[in-house]
């Protein structure tokens, strides 16, 4: 019977019991014998229960199976509402216990048994078991396409319900091997969680996931890995959190604390699978592990799975990007310009080039003005690679081109090769700018390399422009706006500016712009209102941190934001010990560089601030000695190098040519650093050279009227 009506050949447990069994009955798959006569055509023509009359006499099946198959028959048509009420037919809650009776007897009995070990009579076979199963499962599919999703699921339920009840432990490797009781649960145990989800059901569509995993049910490596990899999927991106089953609460400190833990977990068990080859590569698997583990920040375990990826995965240039890019975003951006060289190496000349890879370089080469001509060979790179008709390559490539061109003018020791550069920067920019015309961060590049050339209206336009394209919603954009304020010294101004910007600002944003108004209120000579400003910024920073760690399980905070915290603790530190300097409490001032100290002892602005407060207690050889540590951290330190030089000016007239070569090189380092230039006016005045003092003191003049309360940079 079953052969005629699936087309599957099927094995019997045992012969039927019954003289008209199936056994002694001539079916083939292209038709029934006379005595059935041809009742495929009577089922097209008969109503429902005049083919179910017919199946049990041709085949003398009981009413169920009868209807088991005739509406297996009204499925495969396509014809979903008819076998949904043939199905509906068939008592399922009465059968549940039987089939679960018949799976329990048949599968103790699988193994080699005496003549005398019988099945117990009336214990159903395990194919009329499956039949009876089909049956559910094609049920649940009919209400699914039908869109009755979570009357699908419970029908769905019913199968799995029924198998775990019979067994508990889960499936032995010998059982389903002559029947389809085996393929029936399985299919069952891939559809639930995705009725559930189709439901909308999130919560229940997980259950049905941990359901399929938590016991061994024989589903084949492939088979198991999607379903873990779909559970992963949900956990991920669903937006419920799932809270940890309670058998699963007896591992203890061992199992996973929220959805993305576990998902991960996942993941990496699947990678692992990939990576012994029991499963085949699916890239869907690695870009879920991509976003798992840069949403908490593992940006180097992260890297660690691409390095072990097989290859022939991908190419030599798209794995070395892929691996920058996670080691950028881990703060390694040395190691991650290392990968992209390789990208541009004589290796890779016959490929294709990869432009992505050229870009990312180029931008982090924007970044550091030590990589500025590195950048600007990525950039050109880009430019000549890339398709013309890609406006946002080639507006990105200029971008970048001209703010490495503004870098590479701050680093370079020849003025006509730093007027050279200037120049190509602001021409490149500008040509970004036309490209990319709505890109806000083009415009941000261009005010600030304006602002750097103290071509400060030119920079306030930009400033505006970029404001405006951002909806203000951008601190670092008030912040340029600010500072250019200041540097056309109005400080009243940029001090309302960067007190709209508190409002508006985020928390970390709002760090930064306090510490600025208090640089600014200390350019207004009102030290008090300065001090009461460090006060409070340093609280924020001391709370924002309490907080971090009470809620440290549930925020990601990224070890970035946490160093840059830090480190503006220490600059505000710093910041104080000068005013208290100035002040002349000098126990206050020792306090904060000290408090400073503790957060980075060889730093070169405390060793100078600790320098500067010897000077003000007349300590000459003491603020030697600190100027040299701070020299010793950072060679190129501008205001150490140029306090140097003031000090030694005050030793004597012996010291002068040294203190002219300390200068001279802190102009090489910062054209722009009036102190410099007034300490050499200073110093040629001293040499008895007038018209040229005169000549440092205009520039110096000049510059402080156009520098800013604190660096663009």
């Amino acid at each position: 019977m079953l052969c005629a009506c699936s087309g599957e050949q099927f094995k019997f447990d045992e012969p039927p019991q019954s003289p008209e069994s199936l056994a002694t009955r001539d079916f083939s798959v292209n038709g029934l014998s006379s005595r059935t006569g041809d009742w495929e055509s009577k089922l097209e023509d008969t109503q429902v229960d005049e083919a179910e009359s017919t199946l049990k006499e041709a085949l003398s099946l009981n009413y169920e199976e009868a209807r088991a198959l005739l509406g297996r028959l009204e499925f495969q048509r396509g014809i979903y509402d008819a076998a949904l009420q043939v199905f509906q037919g068939i008592d399922i809650k009465g059968l549940t216990p039987r089939m679960t009776w018949a799976i329990v007897a048949r599968t103790r009995l699988k193994k080699p048994r005496a003549k005398g070990d019988n099945i117990p009579p009336g214990v159903m076979s395990m194919h009329s078991v499956s039949l009876l199963l089909e049956a559910i499962l094609l049920k649940a599919k009919s209400l699914e396409q039908l869109g009755r999703y979570i009357e699908a699921a419970k029908e769905c339920k019913i199968i799995l319900d029924t198998v775990e009840s019979a067994l508990p432990n889960g499936m032995s490797e010998g059982i389903g091997e002559d029947c389809k009781l085996l393929e029936m649960f399985h299919k069952s145990l891939e559809l639930l969680p995705k009725l559930w989800t189709k439901a909308g059901v999130l919560d229940e569509a997980i259950i049905a996931y941990r359901r399929a995993l938590v016991k061994p049910w024989n589903l084949d490596h492939q088979r198991l890995a999607a379903v873990q990899k779909d559970l992963a999927a949900t956990l991920l991106y669903g937006g419920v959190e799932a809270s940890v089953p309670p058998q699963s609460q007896a591992w203890g400190p061992t199992i996973p604390k929220n959805n993305t833990e576990e998902a991960i977990l996942l993941l990496l068990i699947l990678m692992r699978k990939v990576a012994l080859l029991e499963i085949k590569w699916d890239a869907e698997i690695m870009d879920h592990l991509t976003y798992a583990l840069s949403i908490t920040g593992q940006f180097e375990l992260l890297a660690d799975h691409v390095e072990q990826v097989m290859p022939g995965i991908y190419n030599r240039a798209k794995r070395w990007y892929f691996l920058a890019l996670c080691y950028n975003a881990a703060g390694q951006n040395e190691t991650a310009l290392n990968l992209l060289r390789k990208v541009s190496g004589c290796s890779e000349a016959k490929h294709k080039p990869h432009v992505p890879s050229f870009l990312l370089g180029a931008k982090l080469c924007s970044q550091d003005p030590n990589h500025a001509h590195q950048g600007i060979y990525f950039s050109r790179k880009v430019i000549d690679s890339a398709d013309h008709q890609n406006g946002h390559f080639m507006g990105q490539a200029h971008k970048f081109l001209g703010v490495c061109y503004g870098s590479a003018a701050r680093v370079c020791v020849l003025d006509s090769d730093r007027n050279l550069f200037q120049k190509e920067s602001l021409n490149t920019l500008n040509h970004a700018a036309l490209i990319g015309k709505e890109d806000p961060e083009v415009m941000f590049s261009l005010g600030l390399e304006n602002a750097l050339q103290r071509n400060l209206d030119v920079a306030f336009d930009n400033a505006m422009m970029y404001s405006g394209m951002v909806a203000g919603s951008s601190g670092r954009g008030w912040k340029l706006l600010s500072l250019v304020l200041s540097a056309e010294q109005r400080f009243n101004d940029a001090e309302t500016i960067v007190d709209f910007a508190l409002d508006e600002a985020g928390m970390s944003d709002q760090l930064g712009l306090l510490r600025l108004k208090a640089v600014l209120q200390i350019a207004q000579e009102q030290p008090k209102q300065a001090i009461e400003t460090y006060r409070l910024l340093l609280a924020l920073i001391q709370a924002q941190r309490e907080l971090q760690v009470k809620n440290f399980d549930q925020v990601n905070y990224l070890v970035s934001d946490a160093l840059a915290e830090r480190k503006l603790e220490m600059t505000a530190w710093q910041d104080l010990a000068s005013i208290y300097t100035e002040l002349g409490s000098w126990v206050d001032a020792e306090l904060c560089v000290d408090k400073a100290k503790s957060f980075e002892f060889y730093s070169s602005r405390s060793w100078h601030t600790t320098g500067m407060l010897f000077v003000a207690q007349s300590l000459y050889k003491e603020a030697l000695v600190s100027f040299a540590v701070s020299l010793s951290i950072e060679t190129d330190y501008v205001p150490s190098i140029v306090s140097t030089a003031e000090v030694l000016m005050k030793l004597g007239s012996q010291s002068l040519p040294i203190a002219r070569s300390f200068l001279m090189n802190a102009l090489r380092l910062d054209p722009t650093n009036h102190g410099a230039w007034l300490n050499l006016g200073l110093l040629s005045k001293m040499e008895g050279s007038l018209q040229q003092a005169a000549d440092y003191f205009q520039a110096a003049y000049e510059l402080k009227l156009s520098a800013p309360v604190q660096s663009f940079w």
